[in-house]
Formats: C-alpha cells, sequence, structure tokens
C-alpha cells in the first residue's frame, strides 16, 4: 500500500494549478461611507442608499450558468462607525403567485424557501468566512463558512433586519455590528458574493458567476468587496452571555420522584484583536440544542450526529474537520453529554493574519461518581498555514487526562490519557476543480505502541459534467481517539468515484447522468473484510425535482460478532461471510408546492442469506408563511432465518412548527422509534426577544410502548419513561 500513497501524495502537490489570480476579480464592489442615517424599514429612498454603487445584472446558477439571471436582483453596500449595511431589491419574475417560503423559522431549508443570502470572505483567503440572509417572508439565516463553501447554520449571533413585500419585489435591509463579525484591521478588499433563489421561476443566480456543480457559497468565486477607507475597528468587543435556568424533572421508569433543578452560568466572548477571539464559558447548559433526528440504526458502527452548542462552533472547522468524516481525531460532542457536567472552559481561537489560522482549547468536566468517571481535562491545540492559492497545511495536538483517577471495583475503567499529534495537507485549487487531502495522525496512550497511526489521501475533480475522485485509508488497529470520532479502527479501505452528466437541450429534464463507486476494506493481514460496487443513475427535472435508481452488490466478512437487528439478540460469528445485491429508488418533488413529499426504496439481500426491505417517506405542508408541517416515516422489514425470524421497525417523525413571527416560534417535534422501543415528544417555545438573547420554555417526554415496558404499568398504548419541564433565559450583553 505504500506505492498508492506516494503517488496520490505526489499528484496532490505537483498535478494541479494551485497559484492563479482569484476567478472572479473583475467582480467589484465598491462601498463608502454612509451619507445619510439608514433606518431598517424596507425602503431604501434615504441618500445612503441612492448614492451606493449597485451591484447588479446577476448571472444565472440554475438550471444553467451560460447565461444572464431572467429575475433582477440590484444590492447595494454601506458603513458607519458601527454597523456593515446591505439592502437588495428582488424584483418578481415573470411567473404570477405568491413568494415560496416554508415558514418564518431562522436557518430555513435553502432549496424550499425565496430568499437572498451573501457570502463575506473577510479575511480574502477564499476558505473560511460569514453568510447572512433572510427568505422573502424576513426569517434569517447566518452561518459561518467553511472548508470554502460548507456552511454551519448552527452558529448565531447579533444582527437585525426587515423585509418589506411589494406589489412587484421584495426588499431587504440588514444591520451587521462590525463586533459580530472577524476581520484583519487595515484589510480593504473584502470577498463578496450574493445569490438569490426565485423558485416560481426555478431560478438560482449569483453576482459574481458560480459553476453549477458548486453551490453558490463557493468562496473561490466570490468578487471584490473594495473599501473606500479600512473598515472601522470595533473597538472594545466583550460580549457576555448569561443565562438561567430552572425546571422540574421526574423518571418515572426508576420511580425515582420529581426533582427541582436550578442553574445559571456565563459565556463570554473577548476579542482579543478583530480577528481574534477569546471563549471563557463557566458552568454551560445546553438545554435550547435542538434533539437529534433519530435513524433506524443497522449500522456495525458507532453513528455520527453533528455539533450543535455555540461555543464549540466559532472556527470549530478548525478542530473537529480535521482529518475525514469517519477518521476525527477531535469531536466536540465528546465533552458534556450524557449527563457529564462541564465545569469550565477556554477557547481562542481566529486569524492571526491572512495567511495563519491558531485555535487552543482547554474543557475541564467534573466527577460523576456513579459511573467512577474521574474529572477530566480536553486539551486541543491547532494552527493552520495558507498555501498556493487556496491550500493549507495544518496541524493539531489533542489531549484528554483524567484528574487523580484510581480505578474503582465493580466500576467501568477509563484511561488516564489519550494524546493524538496529527498533520494535514488540504488542496483546494484556485478554480475549484480539484481538491483533496493528505493525513497522518498518530495516538499515544498507556502501555499501548505499534499499529496505532493513520495515513490517508484522497484526490477530486468535479467539472460540470465529470466527478472523478480516489481515496485510501490504512487506520492502525491500536489508533485511538478517546475525544474524537473514529468508529472503526484496523483496515485499510479504498475508495474509487467516477460520474458524468448529459444536459439536453429541451424538455422537461434539466441533467441526467450516471455515477459509480467502488470500495474496499482490508484487515491488517490484508485479506478483504468489506467490498461494495454501486452503481446510481440520478435525473433531475427543471421543476428542481429529482429521481435516483441504484443497484449494488456487497460483501463482507464479519471481523466481530455482529447481530444484523442491533436490538441485542443472537449475533453472527466472527469471520462469517455475507454477500448480497440490493436495488432502489429514492425521489423528491418539486419543492415549488405547498404539499411536498419524497420517498426512497431499497429492497435485497442481507446477512445470513436474507432479505431486507427499507421504505422511508416524507411529508411537507406549510400554510406560508406561518405554519410548517412535517413528517418522515422509515419502515424496514427483516426477514432472517432463526434464531431472528422476521424482525420490522416503524420509525415516525412528525414535526409541527408554528412561527407567530420571525422571533417567536413554537415546534413540536414527536419521534416513535420501535427499534429503541422509545417515543419522545419535545416541544419548545422560543422568543428572540433582542437579537442573540432568548426565553426558551422546553417540554419534554419520554414514552416506552407498554408491549416492551418494563417498571411501572400505566393503562394505556405507552408509558412514561421520563419527563421535564425547563424555563430558561439567556441574554446577549455588549459591554
Amino acid at each position: 500500500m505504500v506505492k498508492p500513497f506516494l503517488f496520490l501524495l505526489n499528484a496532490l502537490f505537483l498535478s494541479v494549478p494551485l497559484l492563479a489570480q482569484k476567478k472572479n476579480e473583475a467582480y467589484q464592489l465598491h462601498i463608502s461611507r454612509a451619507t445619510s442615517p439608514i433606518v431598517l424599514d424596507g425602503s431604501v429612498d434615504e441618500l445612503a442608499w441612492q448614492t451606493a454603487e449597485v451591484a447588479g445584472n446577476f448571472s444565472m446558477v440554475l438550471p444553467m450558468d451560460t447565461s444572464r439571471a431572467n429575475v433582477r436582483t440590484d444590492v447595494r453596500m454601506a458603513y458607519d462607525d458601527n454597523n456593515l449595511y446591505l439592502s437588495a431589491v428582488c424584483y418578481h419574475g415573470n411567473v404570477p403567485g405568491p413568494y415560496i417560503v416554508e415558514s418564518l423559522r431562522r436557518d430555513w431549508n435553502f432549496g424550499r424557501n425565496d430568499n437572498f443570502i451573501f457570502f463575506m470572505d473577510t479575511f480574502d483567503d477564499q476558505t473560511n468566512g460569514f453568510t447572512f440572509g433572510t427568505n422573502a417572508a424576513g426569517a434569517q439565516w447566518d452561518g459561518l463558512l467553511y472548508e470554502g463553501s460548507r456552511a454551519n447554520l448552527s452558529w448565531d449571533n447579533k444582527w437585525t433586519s426587515v423585509v418589506r413585500n411589494y406589489a412587484d419585489r421584495y426588499v431587504l435591509e440588514l444591520a451587521i455590528p462590525f463586533k459580530t463579525i472577524r476581520y484583519k484591521q487595515g484589510i480593504t478588499r473584502w470577498g463578496i458574493n450574493f445569490s438569490r433563489q426565485d423558485l416560481k421561476t426555478t431560478e438560482k443566480s449569483a453576482w459574481a458567476p458560480v459553476p453549477r456543480q458548486f453551490p453558490t457559497a463557493s468562496l473561490a468565486y466570490t468578487g471584490v468587496l473594495v473599501w473606500d477607507a479600512p473598515p472601522p475597528s470595533p473597538g472594545p468587543n466583550i460580549s457576555l452571555i448569561p443565562y438561567l435556568l430552572t425546571g422540574l424533572t421526574r423518571d418515572y421508569q426508576n420511580s425515582v420522584p420529581t426533582k427541582g433543578r436550578f442553574d445559571a452560568g456565563l459565556d463570554a466572548k473577548i476579542a482579543v484583536t478583530s480577528s481574534l477571539n477569546l471563549d471563557l464559558t463557566v458552568n454551560p447548559d445546553f438545554s435550547q440544542v435542538d434533539v437529534d433526528q433519530q435513524v433506524t440504526n443497522l449500522d456495525r458502527f458507532e453513528l455520527f450526529f453533528p455539533e450543535r452548542r455555540q461555543f464549540f462552533l466559532e472556527n470549530g472547522d478548525q478542530f473537529t474537520n480535521f482529518g475525514y468524516t469517519n477518521i476525527r481525531p477531535f469531536f466536540s460532542r465528546r465533552i458534556g453529554l450524557g449527563g457529564v457536567p462541564i465545569r469550565f472552559g477556554a477557547r481562542l481561537s481566529g486569524k492571526l493574519n491572512k495567511d495563519w489560522r491558531l485555535g487552543v482549547m482547554d474543557m475541564q468536566t467534573g466527577r460523576v461518581d456513579e459511573q467512577g468517571l474521574p474529572a477530566q481535562n480536553f486539551a486541543v491545540l491547532a494552527l493552520q498555514r495558507r498555501v498556493f492559492a487556496r491550500s493549507n497545511v495544518g496541524v493539531l495536538f489533542v489531549n484528554k487526562q483524567s484528574l487523580n483517577y484510581r480505578p474503582e471495583a465493580n466500576k467501568p475503567t477509563y484511561s488516564q490519557y489519550n494524546r493524538n499529534l496529527g498533520f494535514e495537507y488540504n488542496l483546494a485549487s484556485s478554480n475549484n476543480l480539484w481538491s483533496g487531502k493528505a493525513l497522518y495522525l498518530k495516538s499515544f496512550q498507556p502501555f499501548i505502541s505499534g499499529e496505532d497511526a493513520v495515513v490517508a489521501g484522497n484526490l477530486q475533480y468535479n467539472s460540470r459534467r465529470w466527478v472523478l475522485g480516489g481515496q485510501l485509508e490504512r487506520v492502525g488497529k491500536n489508533y485511538t481517539a478517546e475525544a474524537g470520532y473514529v468508529p472503526r479502527r484496523g483496515y485499510t479501505k479504498a475508495l474509487a468515484t467516477a460520474g458524468y452528466t448529459f444536459f439536453p437541450t429541451g424538455g422537461s429534464v434539466l441533467s441526467h447522468g450516471p455515477l459509480v463507486q467502488s470500495v474496499r476494506f482490508f484487515d491488517p493481514a490484508g485479506r478483504q473484510s468489506d467490498a461494495e460496487t454501486f452503481l446510481a443513475y440520478l435525473v433531475t427535472f427543471r421543476s428542481r425535482a429529482t429521481f435516483q435508481s441504484w443497484i449494488a452488490t456487497d460483501y463482507i466478512r464479519l471481523l466481530a460478532p455482529f447481530d444484523p437487528t442491533n436490538t441485542g439478540r443472537d449475533r453472527l460469528e466472527t469471520g462469517t461471510e455475507h454477500r448480497w445485491r440490493a436495488w432502489g429508488t429514492e425521489f423528491l418533488s418539486k419543492p415549488q408546492s405547498l404539499f411536498t413529499y419524497g420517498f426512497s426504496s431499497r429492497y435485497g439481500g442481507y446477512y445470513a442469506d436474507g432479505t431486507r426491505l427499507f421504505l422511508t417517506g416524507t411529508l411537507g405542508y406549510r400554510f406560508q408563511p406561518y405554519v410548517s408541517l412535517a413528517a418522515n416515516i422509515s419502515y424496514t422489514d427483516i426477514r432472517l432465518g432463526q434464531p431472528w425470524g422476521r424482525t420490522r421497525f416503524w420509525l415516525v417523525g412528525p414535526r409541527f412548527d408554528l412561527t407567530m413571527t420571525n422571533t417567536l416560534y413554537l415546534t413540536t417535534f414527536v419521534q416513535y422509534n420501535e427499534q429503541q422501543k422509545n417515543m419522545n415528544v419535545n416541544a419548545r417555545v422560543q422568543w428572540r426577544y433582542k437579537p442573540a438573547s432568548d426565553f426558551f420554555l422546553v417540554f419534554t417526554d419520554n414514552y416506552l410502548p407498554n408491549s416492551a415496558q418494563i417498571g411501572q404499568d400505566v393503562p394505556g398504548l405507552f408509558s412514561v419513561r421520563n419527563r421535564a419541564l425547563v424555563l430558561k433565559w439567556t441574554y446577549w450583553w455588549n459591554v
């Protein structure tokens, strides 16, 4: 395996154009100090707007990126000592009917809303930035941009906006405090791009042209925001974010009576410079976090659920996205969940200059006596250096340390420490066509040495018609990342992908084409343990509906015992071999309709010469802009020989969103998971009484189907397992 890795590394460094002028350098918008006060009222009649330069004449991205946009959008920007201002006049197209939105809920689904959003690359490094915008009804969208085009919408900060609708257009005005964003003082060029989606005409457009195979968030294709003077200093930039929480909990399943709780804590954000931020937290609480969407789990390995806690998000990509999706030496969700208290934490992160990024984090958790878990410290150091046009090299060090730990009898045993040191090179060509990574990781833990490293690399080419890629991974059997996410160890993996897209000149089909992928896993002895070959054909319609069909062949040689139903029943033995074929379909309806739907299917073989049928359905209806109804339903039917026989699972998840305004929401999410024998009800009222300041009232119930109940017997279909009611208040105070 050494030669393929060396070949891949050579390709990463030498085979692609890395250094070139910015693609959309000619698209420049000049921003000047506002010539009059700006009032956010959905009207652009102030002198400041009338004298500002206009960014218009957008280019079409979808359906096809070869012409100017048909739907007109005019954008202006200005600033004063405290805020960056933007106005966007979004004219309606030639298709009659009202705008299309889901609701007034924040951070809406991009594909299901008429919207205007924009992307700021405040260091003009084409890698990291910020995104802000609204849908046509005024619901806000904000997030952090990382890895050149990906957006983390869990990030939240202080800014204000107003949308007003007219007969022929809607108008957005917004103000972003300079204290909210990070930038280097003295820089007078930022990357900027504006994106408009009009679902009635099925058109997505951008001011600086973006090839259709890339999202409009691609920072490689931003234009230039040219300042008439360096942006103002944000001045002393200290934010204190206290919270108070009270609530009641009761555990019916274990006959624990109702208990009250009261907690208080504090987060602080201190701008060391305009681009480097110090975050502090004392006794944090994360009860406002959305519940995870459950899935039917038939996987042999641990599932991944993303981080949503605000403290970990800003510049979080430098920590959490080091490595690959399934090789993460650090995963912040390992800290402080499962009843483990976080006592305090600190994080210094941001840009040192255009080329250097720094991240330092230290978190302290408390003891959990009933589990024998000691207090633990999590320390992380990340350093990244930009090279060539958009690529970078990075180093990461992670230390998880148990403090004053002595193992106790009849309780789990924990390690004294676990450490990881990693190096990676991230390739991103100037035109975004080539991307890739070269990665090396090594872990350190007591009494273990050898086979404790990771070597991996990938290279991908993505043009309008072609997708070509290859990836190699080797994870040692003793490699351990206790503060990370590495669900599988002791393997070598080889993956190859190839796809092609056709573009018909007319008709209802916009594009179609095949994708083939082959992946192979080998055990430490070099014997093949897993193999899958996957062939799919995707059809995208001009209405934005999509349909895909696929076939696959699988081979698995089990390296550990496995229950194919994941219900704690009998397990297949190590070394047994299993082969099968399967086929499936996926469909998503056009997003313009008030009623939207989708489905997927899978049918074919399974372990031990069995069969598996998997069906999913998604339904949605909106009474725009105030009410959104949605439901996710899945059905699994597994047929095996004895002792398993036939096993069936339902997973049902209806969701109800009532958005009285864009600052007052009621969300009710119900999840019935037959595999886990649990039904969860989560109802949350959120009132954003000031930007980034909230009241939460959260009610959570967990039920056990009576057919599987343990403990208290309650007549009816379900028994209550536990119940909680929480009231929380947060306030964002800029000192």
